[in-house]
């Protein structure tokens, strides 16, 4: 189910209680502008997008402790529209090697390695609600997307020396997994 004007989040209430009498397994994404509220601030909320996360996390609770027996999922994630975390390539062509020194640092500054790791998901047009796990490959974290479908190490120091292993390890990897996907970011916090 889509709903691209979210308001305070009715839609996502009706899912989770639906899916709580009939035991269903619905998947909803719902839209939000960051609208600020026309009174200000109100209760610790400055936007409808704010009063839509609280109600969510609020009808949750309400479905889960209305039926016990209930074991759905009544989670949810949180995006919100930005410029991309990746610095694009722009070289000056008079200044090659000044422009390689000035994009060593490819990431932009406070982004979060979950920025990167989304960003990444959504550009490969992977669903967003695949499982996802951390491990430790050739003492590095990587994620995990999709049962090994997708391996990413994001860690923000990856030497050349590092990638060897870890993309050893992969190929070890996906043997067992079939087709992995690999990518090594160096991602500086």
């Amino acid at each position: 189910m889509l709903d691209f004007f979210a308001g305070t989040g009715s839609t996502m209430d009706a899912v989770y209680q639906q899916d709580a009498e009939d035991g269903g397994k619905r998947r909803c994404i719902l839209v939000q502008l960051p609208k600020p509220l026309a009174g200000g601030e109100v209760a610790g909320w400055t936007s409808i997008a704010d009063i839509t996360r609280a109600r969510l996390v609020g009808a949750g609770k309400r479905h889960r402790s209305a039926v016990p027996m209930f074991s759905g999922d009544v989670g949810f994630r949180t995006f919100k529209l930005d410029t991309s975390n990746i610095r694009a390539w722009n070289p000056n062509a008079s200044d090659l090697a000044g422009s390689l020194l000035a994009n060593l640092e490819h990431i932009e500054e406070g982004r979060s390695e979950s920025d990167v790791l989304y960003e990444i998901l959504i550009k490969l047009g992977l669903d967003l609600c695949v499982p996802a796990d951390l491990r430790e490959i050739a003492c590095k974290p990587a994620h995990s997307i999709g049962g090994g479908t997708l391996m990413a190490c994001l860690h923000e120091h990856i030497s050349v020396t590092d990638a060897e292993p870890l993309a050893l390890v992969i190929a070890l990897l996906r043997k067992g997994y079939g087709t992995v996907g690999l990518i090594l970011l160096c991602h500086k916090k």
